[in-house]
């Protein structure tokens, strides 16, 4: 989960553009950053992307990095780029080398010197040691033959005016500038510049000078020239500012009824065809399967539910399982559901499933994605950008395309009630404030909700867990008794979702209370902890789980947490 930013122009440009740009993709990333120019400067940093950190160096030619630490911890050393023996060479790397150990003590034992942890170091080493003998061609041939993982890669030579550039898994993408080319992790590093690009298909080579480019596919050890064309791209630019919100999360918190409106309205006009041809393709297949990782897996649960009871058999699959659990074939049809588009279990799950005349289709909210551009067919959620780590009104939007697909299968639900019902539950800050300060010290938060409110449960939970670094367990009601309530004490907090359709739920609850747990119920019924003013179960699901972000905002604040980047985690998870 790495961005990477490289620029080939043909004026010289200062290291702060190039930063610049980086600082777009730092959703990918924000353990360290750094650069390298062909001129052999290289500058390399710990923490956050901070532009008045860099020195006035220029160069037309340079790459950069902002890393999210998989392999070796957070050091300026591990930071990116990396560079070979005599710092002739310089890498940035996005993905994960599965036999770097290998090749690092082979290398090793060649006389080459690592000043990291990392697996990418081992990219620079490797082609050191191939240039020795080949030329570049040659030596990418060889790196896509003995290379284990995934990778988009920027490789830059000292004195050349060029950036070679090849990627298998991660994104990459080359933008097409005035005077320059620009290679990134998404267009977002240079949607500000060029709504030209070129989108890097798999085992792709490309070399990339100020005003020119070629491409070349890797296939059986060859490589073959590619023509490729370029996709001028749609992207209305608004950089996002917290303006008067302390973080973006409650900012972004406070933008979900605006991003309902703008979801709900393009539902019914400009993405209404899209969504009878969706709707077209789930009756012509057997099999309807969700596929999703975090939020977005808890969002398909809710779309399983409403789904099943309009007589649509739907299922879901945690990506990083999808190929474990789930059978596929020309009667299948494949939803996936991602923020970001990029997510690389959910990648590695579509990879090839066509082939087996599989259908996909795919509900996310950044357009050119790879999972868009993987799909036969996608529906753009509308939720604007979202800065902070935690999925909040994408979440949202998410429930409400699945909710407005079920209703073309007859499910009776609220819709155009939604955005004011959205407003009045975000009223209650100052009693979510209060119940916030109560608990924040606690180690540990169950969540209980039964049937549509169980996938709430779990969401609210992993909301606690990113965000208040509280441990949390969301969980079916109907489960307590079979081994949990042996953790249950007195004074330990237990969310309880009670909407009026559900009576066992109180069952659960007098169970939790007999054993002295403190319950916090969020329900229809005034007076009690969290009114959830909802008139029916999908507006109950969304608002419950509103009033959970919200629970979570004020915790982490009362303990002073960066809440807008927690620790450990990024936007876009662009590793397995």
């Amino acid at each position: 989960m790495c961005g990477i930013v490289g620029i080939a122009s043909r004026e010289n440009f200062p290291a702060r553009e190039l930063i610049s740009a980086l600082k777009r993709l730092e959703y990918r990333g924000y353990d360290s950053f750094g650069f390298a120019t062909n001129l052999g400067q290289m500058e390399k940093f710990v923490g956050e992307i901070n532009e008045k950190e860099i020195n006035d160096v220029s160069s037309n030619v340079a790459i950069s990095h902002c890393r999210w630490a998989t392999h070796g911890g957070i050091t300026q050393a591990n930071a990116h780029p990396h560079a070979d023996c005599n710092s002739e060479i310089f890498i940035v790397h996005n993905g994960i080398i599965n036999n770097y150990i290998e090749l690092r003590n082979e290398l090793i034992s060649k006389g080459h010197r690592f000043l990291s942890e990392t697996d990418s170091e081992v990219i620079a080493h490797f082609f050191e040691e191939e240039l020795k003998s080949k030329d570049i061609k040659e030596a990418v041939k060889g790196f896509f033959k003995r290379i284990s993982g995934e990778f988009a890669v920027l490789l830059s030579r000292k004195g050349e005016d060029r950036i070679y550039a090849f990627k298998r898994g991660s994104p990459l993408v080359l933008g097409i500038g005035e005077n320059k080319n620009i290679l990134a992790s998404d267009i977002y590093a240079f949607s500000n510049q060029t709504n030209k690009a070129i989108f890097f298909n798999e085992d792709e080579f490309s070399i990339v000078s100020p005003s020119s480019y070629e491409f070349y596919r890797c296939e059986d050890d060859k490589l073959i020239p590619e023509k490729r064309e370029i996709t001028t791209f749609e992207w209305r630019e608004v950089r996002e500012t917290m303006g008067n919100y302390e973080h973006y999360m409650i900012k972004e918190i406070s933008e979900e009824p605006i991003a309902a409106r703008r979801l709900i309205n393009s539902l019914k006009t400009e993405q209404h065809e899209k969504l009878l041809q969706l709707k077209g393709m789930m009756e012509s297949s057997k099999r309807v399967v969700f596929v999703a990782a975090g939020t977005s897996y808890h969002a398909s649960l809710l779309g399983v539910y409403f789904l099943n009871k309009t007589g649509i058999e739907a299922h879901t699959i945690i990506a990083s399982e999808f190929r474990n659990f789930t059978l596929l074939d020309e009667n299948t049809l494949v939803i996936a559901i991602s923020q970001s588009g990029e997510t690389m279990d959910l990648i590695e799950a579509l990879h090839g499933i066509k082939a087996k005349g599989v259908k996909i289709a795919s509900l996310v909210n950044v357009p050119y994605s790879t999972v868009q551009r993987m799909s036969n067919l996608s529906i753009n959620i509308c939720a604007g950008q979202e800065i902070c780590v935690a999925a909040t009104k994408t979440f949202v939007n998410q429930v409400i395309t699945l909710l407005y697909i079920a209703s073309l299968f007859g499910y009776k639900a609220e819709m155009e009630k939604l955005v004011a019902l959205i407003g009045e539950l975000l009223k209650q800050h100052d009693r979510i404030k209060s119940i916030a300060k109560q608990i924040k010290d606690n180690k540990d938060i169950y969540i209980i909700g039964r049937g549509f409110c169980y996938p709430v449960a779990r969401e609210i939970a992993l909301k606690l867990k990113e965000i208040s670094y509280i441990h949390a367990e969301g969980m079916m009601g109907g489960e307590l008794k079979h081994g949990t309530l042996a953790l249950i004490e007195k004074g330990t907090p237990v969310i309880a979702l009670m909407p009026k359709s559900d009576k066992d739920i109180i069952s659960n609850v007098k169970e939790l209370e007999a054993r002295g747990a403190t319950v916090i119920a969020f329900s229809e019924e005034n007076g009690n902890n969290i009114n959830i003013p909802s008139v029916d179960k999908a507006s109950f699901s969304i608002l419950a789980t509103i009033a959970g972000q919200l629970l979570t905002y004020y915790i982490a604040k009362e303990k002073g947490l960066p809440i807008d980047k927690p620790r450990n985690l990024a936007k876009s998870c662009t590793t397995r």
